[in-house]
């Protein structure tokens, strides 16, 4: 008990905190607290700015559309949120950390697929620049509108002369057509005509056709057999 009571004793005690560290720490949350309430005030000036500016901008009959000058993603999202509340349209163009900017339009003069494309490239957008695109847009359309009108009257071709007065020259035009008559395609028979293939005799009378063809053979046979003999 004594051993252990000494070794306590002997070991250091937990550091407390002194009044000069108190202090200390106090006036770093202060300072802390403060810049935040400085920072909160600042973004509230300017949200103030731009609701100024956007109403401002509405009034302006003239105006179609304004840019707001580069800022970061903080103050980006204010302008948007303001945009909203005032129900017009806000982009944002440029590289971040380099030229992002918003660029605002009133409803009545909602920016074109062609404008938002072009001053996302970075390029600048004006009249000229707005008719070069037009008369591009019209070029392509009228080039596929003439495809397709090549392609339909390509599918639709219908030769101006019938196989059957190709041959007239040589062979007169009575022999083509019946030449035509009779190599006209046939669905069961090709290009024979049918009747050619189809026999038109009774069974009885094939079967009768078949024993005088057979009648006959066999006198054809006796006969040669009694020459041979004489």
């Amino acid at each position: 008990m004594d051993l252990l009571g000494s070794i306590l004793k002997s070991m250091d005690k937990p550091p407390t905190t002194s009044d000069k560290q108190k202090e200390l720490m106090k006036k770093q949350r202060e300072e802390y607290q403060k810049r935040q309430k400085v920072e909160a005030e600042k973004l509230k000036l300017f949200r103030e700015k731009v609701e100024e500016t956007i109403n401002k901008f509405l009034q302006d009959d003239n105006a179609k559309d304004y840019k707001f000058t580069t800022m970061d993603q903080l103050h980006r999202s204010i302008v948007h949120d303001v945009a909203e509340v005032a129900n017009v349209w806000a982009y944002s163009f440029g590289q971040e950390g380099v030229d992002r900017h918003i660029m605002i339009f009133k409803r009545e003069h909602a920016p074109s697929e062609d404008q938002l494309n072009t001053l996302r490239k970075g390029e600048e957008w004006n009249e000229e620049v707005a008719k070069r695109l037009k008369e591009e847009r019209a070029r392509k359309a009228r080039e596929e509108a003439e495809y397709a009108k090549s392609k339909k009257q390509k599918d639709d071709f219908v030769p101006n002369s019938y196989y059957k007065d190709k041959y007239q020259h040589l062979i007169g035009k009575e022999a083509a057509l019946e030449a035509a008559r009779k190599t006209e395609a046939n669905s069961s028979y090709g290009c024979v005509p049918s009747k050619n293939k189809k026999d038109q005799r009774s069974i009885e009378q094939t079967l009768a056709d078949i024993r005088a063809k057979k009648r006959k053979l066999e006198m054809n046979n006796e006969t040669s057999s009694d020459k041979s003999t004489k």
